[in-house]
């Protein structure tokens, strides 16, 4: 109760030091441009410390007329929107600069002009079909791997385990770039970055606990390790979707279409690595199909929000707790590793689980070459 009158009476008093700021701080954020009939509309975040005020905006270096809802100046954490009437030309470029009463000049940019997509009942099967085919598809097309799979030895099982470490290693890596590329361009003030390392510790820990849960009333079977990893690949795609989402919203079917191509032979190796905890096991088709829609039915979810309310700081937190979750997949199929190997009398870092992991890193390496972008 002490502490909390102390800050108040900071926060109300001050601490007595009344020097002023040598220039003024002021941060807003341009979190999304909408592309109309009638021009361009600005959402716009105040992520400054103090309250400012939009007091000119040009268009390609052209002072412009515009209208605030609710008004030209914005207090801290508020939202304005900024409609300027606009005859803009599909296929070009603009550049929309902010300049506040202080002086200060931000930027938002269309890369390419185009109307953006509003959620009408086409548009959205539309991203539902993208969806399946990058997340589904081909995920269903990895798990057919299943009956030859499971002809190999207890050995060759062991490899197939460690491939799909492979496979989940690179995942990760890949799921914490993109968050933290995502984080960056957040605003300051929500911390991004952060986000995603706050998001992965937290899933991390969280289904390591449930996981610690279930072990009390009996081993983890392997249906249950395989929809646990489906849910990290599943959160992973989730990431993917909002790509090739926000690649379509912002007029960029071009790449949008590269996306969908490279994603969905990329996504082909996960579904193996999904099959892999089921060797020993008799699923039915079923379970198959969970899994699929488990796996890649997440891309569909994805591109909606990509593509009609993409949001950098949601997103991060997204790539954030998926990242957690492929790390904690890793953790329990290396502890089923150990725990054969020592069971045959293995070592459990022998030559053939060593070559199988590399394999699971190169091949999720060779395949992901078709969407860098």
């Amino acid at each position: 109760m002490l502490l909390v009158l102390i800050i108040y009476l900071i926060s109300s008093l001050g601490t007595g030091i009344k020097d002023e700021p040598v220039a003024p701080i002021e941060a807003l954020n341009v979190q999304k441009i909408v592309l109309t009939d009638e021009g361009f509309t600005l959402k716009v975040l105040n992520s400054g410390p103090d309250e400012a005020t939009i007091s000119q905006v040009l268009v390609n270096d052209a002072f412009w007329n515009v209208e605030f809802h609710p008004s030209a100046t914005i207090g801290r954490l508020a939202q304005t929107e900024i409609f300027i009437p606009y005859g803009w030309v599909e296929g070009d470029p603009y550049e929309i600069k902010l300049i506040t009463a202080n002086g200060l000049i931000f930027s938002g940019e269309v890369a390419v002009a185009a109307k953006t997509p509003v959620p009408d009942g086409n548009r959205v099967a539309q991203y539902a079909l993208i969806g399946f085919y990058v997340g589904v598809i081909p995920v269903g097309l990895g798990l057919l791997w299943f009956p030859f799979l499971r002809r190999f030895s207890d050995r060759g099982m062991q490899a197939v385990l460690a491939l799909t470490v492979g496979l989940l290693f690179f995942l990760v890596i890949d799921t914490f770039e993109e968050g933290l590329e995502l984080g960056a361009e957040a605003p300051g003030v929500f911390q991004g970055t952060g986000l995603v390392w706050f998001g992965a510790l937290l899933s991390f820990l969280f289904l390591l606990a449930l996981d610690q849960a279930n072990e009390r009333k009996g081993s983890a079977s392997g249906k249950k390790i395989a929809y646990k990893i489906a849910g990290g690949i599943g959160l992973h795609n989730l990431g993917e979707g909002l790509a090739i989402g926000a690649a379509f919203a912002s007029g960029e079917a071009a790449l949008g279409t590269f996306l969908i191509i490279g994603f969905t032979l990329h996504n082909i190796t996960e579904g193996i690595g999904i099959a892999s905890p089921l060797l020993k096991e008799r699923p039915t088709w079923r379970t198959f199909l969970a899994l699929a829609a488990l796996g890649g039915g997440p891309a569909i979810v994805g591109t909606w929000i990509g593509g009609f309310v993409f949001n950098d700081t949601l997103a991060a937190l997204f790539f954030g707790i998926g990242a957690g979750a492929i790390l904690q997949v890793i953790y329990v199929i290396g502890k089923m590793i150990v725990r054969e190997a020592g069971k045959n009398g293995r070592p459990a870092v022998s030559w053939t689980n060593f070559a199988s992991l590399t394999l699971g890193i190169a091949l999720m390496y060779a395949t992901a070459l078709f969407v860098s972008i």
